[in-house]
């Protein structure tokens, strides 16, 4: 009995040798609050609560997966993953299917899949991954390089069109050719040439998305059009007031004023019944959260662990920013979702994964440096 027990502790310490319990933590107490904010965006039944929970357990699997996995193997799975990303991306310009005039993703016959948001951790590991190959002879011709690397797929998904998933991927890839040494006066001349551009990339804009930009100057221009979404998330944050309707109480949100309220604009939801109170609460995890993965970044042994899980931190942050910031109405509705809060599998599982590979980087630094 006494050699039973002892083996079923070792392998439960096994189970979970790679899993960062204060990263897990604040993680699971955003998801709890997200369960609780799809239950009363949604009040169907529990339909989408427990298809979320599902969503949840596939996620934790992979993140737990891709926790065991070291540095030096992620490493491995970097070019495989950004051709990979590359020619799923060509498949859907040419095969994909168009939702709502948008073509985003490819039928595999038994499901579908959405590429672009394989590129979301394709795209740091390539770049961490070729900063560290060249990290003794770093010169300026290989940013110059990687920003290549970053803009082929940037584009592709920009053109399908998906802004706010390029933005997300454009974006992580930033933190990694920042942190690996990007000179603020390089960095200070692409603000000065995308200042000079904009003219030029209005041009090039889809017209919903200049209507966005416009609508978010005066959403009242068109406030049963593309304004509405604004005007219905701002009404519903401030009527929550300092303390909020209490759950279950929201009457923008249950007279189903707030579109995409599971999805998108779940933060409205969240603000209208908890007010306040409760976006100091989630405000205070994310930051947590974040204060985390920064932690695991600057203790992380190798250049491509840092650059890695800071791009991956930070990531989180855009996230969160975005969406909270177009629910506001403070930056154009750009279809960002809310991590760890927003229903959906593709996106959840690609957050967890991203947790897992915090959680790599970090168990498994000891290892590393020996």
């Amino acid at each position: 009995m006494i050699d039973v027990m002892g083996t079923l502790r070792r392998s439960w310490a096994q189970l979970i040798a790679h899993i960062d319990f204060p990263l897990l933590f604040i993680t699971l107490a955003i998801m709890t609050i997200g369960l609780a904010t799809v239950h009363s965006a949604t009040f169907d039944g529990n339909q989408r609560l427990f298809s979320q929970a599902g969503n949840l357990g596939v996620a934790m699997l992979c993140m737990w997966f891709v926790s065991r996995l070291p540095p030096q193997k992620l490493m491995g799975f970097a070019i495989p993953l950004y051709v990979l990303g590359v020619i799923l991306l060509i498949g859907v310009f040419f095969f994909g299917v168009t939702v709502n005039g948008a073509r985003r993703w490819l039928s595999l016959g038994f499901t579908r899949i959405q590429p672009s948001e394989m590129m979301k951790i394709a795209m740091p590991l390539m770049l961490a991954w070729y900063f560290q190959t060249y990290e003794a002879t770093l010169k300026f011709k290989h940013y110059v390089v990687a920003t290549l690397l970053l803009l082929v797929p940037f584009a592709m998904i920009a053109k399908q069109p998906d802004l706010g998933t390029a933005l997300l991927v454009g974006s992580v890839g930033f933190y990694v050719i920042f942190f690996a040494g990007l000179p603020w006066k390089v960095i200070g001349g692409l603000i000065a040439i995308g200042a000079g551009s904009a003219p030029l990339l209005w041009t090039m804009m889809h017209d919903y998305q200049k209507k966005r930009i416009l609508t978010l100057i005066d959403p009242t221009t068109d406030p049963l059009g593309s304004g509405y979404h604004i005007i219905q998330a701002t009404i519903a944050i401030g009527s929550g007031g300092a303390i909020g309707k209490g759950y279950l109480n929201g009457t923008q949100t249950h007279l189903e004023f707030i579109p995409e309220k599971h999805t998108d604009f779940i933060f409205a939801v969240f603000s209208e019944e908890w007010g306040l109170l409760g976006n100091t609460l989630l405000l205070f995890l994310y930051t947590l959260l974040i204060g985390r993965g920064l932690m695991i970044a600057s203790a992380a042994p190798t250049l491509f662990s840092r650059l890695l899980a800071g791009a991956i931190t930070l990531g989180f942050f855009t996230y969160a920013f975005i969406n909270m910031g177009m629910v506001s109405g403070i930056l154009p509705v750009v279809g960002v979702p809310l991590p760890f809060m927003s229903y959906g599998g593709t996106a959840l599982v690609t957050l967890f994964i991203g947790i897992g590979i915090l959680m790599s980087i970090h168990t498994h630094r000891m290892l590393v440096k020996k």
